[in-house]
C-alpha cells in the first residue's frame, strides 16, 4: 500500500467532495485515537469518526478519567479522617457538588482538548459525527453540524467501544435508577445507596460516594467481589470494604425493584433469605457490552461471537479483509490499555508490518482503597490449568514505607513457574497497587526469573521493594520476614553475582 500522505483538515472539505483516505477508524475512544496518531506519524491518511467534540472515548468523558478524578477526592477524605490516629483533627469536610462537579469536568476537558489539539498537529481527518457501512471500503458519516460525508478507504479499523450493560429485569425508567455514567455525574449525594454489582465498577464507585457520605449496600450474586482477581487479594480489600460500605451482601441476586416516592424499593433474597429495603438510589453496574450494532455491519463479512464481540484474528483483521477492529468491541479485557496496544498493532498490520498481537500480560488495576491490582497469570488461573507454579508473598506489614504511611494492610506476590523460576504473573493489594503494577508487568514480559528481582536493587524505603522482597522471599532470604529456605533446583544458575 502506498504510503504517500494526505494533507489532511477537519472533516471532509469545504465543498463536501468525498473524502478518500487509506485508513479510516470509527471510534475516538484510547483505541481509535491511538490508531489514528500512529497511523499518522507513519505517513498514512487517516481519518478518524466520533460524536464527540474531540477524542476521548468513553475512557476519557465517562469513564475512566472522571472516574479516577472522584476516587482521588474519596482518597484524600478518607486521609483527612485517618489523619486522626496520627493527632491530627482536620474536621468533617464539607462538599461543594459545584464545584467538584467542575473540578472532574475541568480534568475532562483539558485531557480531550489535548487530544483535539494532537488531531490538528498531525493532520488527521476528523469528521464528528456518526458512522455507517456502505460496504468494505465505504463510510456514510452523518455528520454532527448537519449532512452526510461519504468516506472512501482502503482499510477501516472499528473502535466503538462498549455499553454499561443493564439485563431486563433491572431495567426501570427512573433517573435514580443509575448506571456508571449516570452515577459519574454527581446528581447528588443520597443518604441511601444501592450498588447491584460487586466487579471494580460497582466497588470504585460506590467508594466513592461511601467517602461522600452515603450509607452503601453492595449486593453481589457471586461468593466474592471481584470474581476473576485472587482470593489472598481480594480478602484485604473486601475487608476494608465491609468497614467503609453500609452493607456487603454476597451471593445475593435482587428479585424486584419498584419506585416509590420517597425512593427505589428493592427486594433481593440470598443466603440470609428475602428482604426488602428502600434506597434513595440504585447503581447497576453489572458489566458492559459491546457496541457492536453498527449500521451496516451487515453488508460486510464481519462476524459476531456469541456474546457479541466482534470476531477477530491476531492482527486485530476481522472476516472482511479490509476491515479491522480494536478494544472493548472485539473482546474482553475491556480495558482502555489493551485497545491502544491493539490499535497500534492493526495500524502497523496495515502499513505492512509482520506483527501480532499477543502480550504475555494484560494488566488490570481496580482503583479502590486499597488498589488491586495484577497481571499475567493469577494463582487461580494456574490451579484451574494444572501449571506447576510456586507462589511467593511478602506483607506489607513488613514494609517500611507502608508502616510510614499507616497502611500495612497490603500484600505482593508473585506465581513463578515451578522449573524455571520465571515470572508467569504479579498480585498486588495496597494503597498505589496499580502505580507498582509496571514493573511485574514488565518482569513477565521479558521473561524474569525471581533471581532478575531479587538483583535489581530497589530505592528504599519505597513499596516498590515489596516486589523484591517477594523475590527474595522465594529464595528464604527476605530481608524483612523469616521463611524457610528453598532448597535450589539443580537448574539454577550459580553464577551470578551481585
Amino acid at each position: 500500500m502506498g504510503q504517500e500522505r494526505r494533507e489532511g483538515q477537519e472533516g471532509p472539505d469545504r465543498e463536501g467532495r468525498d473524502l478518500a483516505v487509506q485508513i479510516a477508524i470509527v471510534g475516538g475512544g484510547p483505541g481509535g485515537y491511538a490508531a489514528a496518531f500512529l497511523a499518522a506519524d507513519l505517513g498514512l491518511s487517516v481519518a478518524l469518526v466520533d460524536p464527540e467534540a474531540d477524542p476521548g472515548g468513553a475512557c476519557m468523558y465517562r469513564g475512566c478519567i472522571p472516574s479516577k478524578a472522584l476516587l482521588h477526592v474519596a482518597k484524600l477524605i478518607g486521609e483527612s479522617r485517618q489523619a486522626r490516629a496520627w493527632g491530627i483533627e482536620l474536621g468533617e469536610p464539607a462538599i461543594d457538588l459545584d464545584r467538584l462537579r467542575a473540578f472532574k469536568n475541568g480534568v475532562v476537558a483539558r485531557l480531550t482538548a489535548g487530544t483535539g489539539q494532537l488531531v490538528r498537529y498531525r493532520k488527521v481527518h476528523y469528521l464528528r459525527g456518526m458512522a455507517e457501512i456502505v460496504d468494505a471500503h465505504t463510510l456514510r458519516v452523518k455528520l454532527a453540524a448537519g449532512g452526510d460525508a461519504r468516506l472512501q478507504f482502503e482499510h477501516a479499523i472499528l473502535a466503538t467501544g462498549s455499553l454499561p450493560a443493564i439485563p431486563g429485569p433491572l431495567q426501570l425508567n427512573d433517573p435514580r435508577v443509575m448506571d456508571s455514567t449516570g452515577a459519574l455525574d454527581l446528581p447528588e449525594i443520597p443518604k441511601s445507596l444501592l450498588v447491584i454489582g460487586g466487579g471494580y465498577i460497582g466497588l470504585e464507585l460506590g467508594s466513592v460516594y461511601a467517602a461522600f457520605g452515603s450509607a452503601v449496600t453492595v449486593i453481589e450474586m457471586t461468593a466474592g467481589l471481584l470474581p476473576g482477581a485472587d482470593r489472598d487479594l481480594v480478602d484485604i480489600l473486601a475487608r476494608r470494604v465491609a468497614k467503609v460500605m453500609s452493607r456487603v451482601l454476597l451471593e445475593t441476586r435482587v428479585v424486584r425493584m419498584t419506585p416509590e416516592a420517597g425512593g427505589i424499593r428493592v427486594a433481593f433474597e440470598g443466603q440470609g433469605g428475602q428482604a426488602e429495603q428502600l434506597f434513595d438510589r440504585v447503581l447497576v453496574s453489572v458489566g458492559r457490552r459491546p457496541n457492536s450494532a453498527i449500521p451496516g455491519l451487515d453488508r460486510t463479512k464481519v462476524q459476531l461471537d456469541a456474546r457479541g464481540f466482534i470476531v477477530v484474528d491476531e492482527q486485530r483483521r476481522t472476516h472482511e479483509p479490509s476491515i479491522f477492529a480494536i478494544g472493548d468491541v472485539a473482546g474482553e479485557p475491556l480495558l482502555a490499555h489493551k485497545a491502544s496496544h491493539e490499535g497500534r498493532t492493526a495500524v502497523e498490520v496495515i502499513a505492512g508490518e509482520n506483527v501480532v498481537f499477543a502480550p504475555r500480560a494484560i494488566p488490570a488495576v481496580v482503583f479502590t482503597d486499597p488498589e488491586l491490582a495484577w497481571a499475567g497469570l493469577t494463582e487461580a488461573q494456574a490451579r484451574s490449568q494444572n501449571r506447576a507454579v510456586t507462589i511467593a508473598k511478602f506483607p506489607w506489614a513488613a514494609s517500611g514505607r507502608a508502616l510510614t504511611l499507616d497502611r500495612t494492610d497490603g500484600l505482593t506476590k508473585l506465581v513463578l513457574d515451578q522449573e524455571t523460576e520465571r515470572v508467569l504473573g504479579v498480585g498486588l493489594v495496597g494503597p498505589g497497587a496499580g502505580e507498582l503494577l509496571a514493573e511485574g508487568v514488565l518482569a513477565i514480559e521479558m521473561g524474569a526469573t525471581a533471581a532478575d528481582l531479587t538483583l535489581t536493587i530497589h530505592p528504599h524505603p519505597t513499596l516498590t521493594e515489596t516486589v523484591m522482597e517477594s523475590a527474595e522471599a522465594f529464595f528464604g532470604q527476605a530481608t524483612h520476614i523469616y521463611r524457610p529456605k528453598r532448597p535450589a533446583p539443580a537448574d539454577r544458575p550459580r553464577d551470578q553475582k551481585r
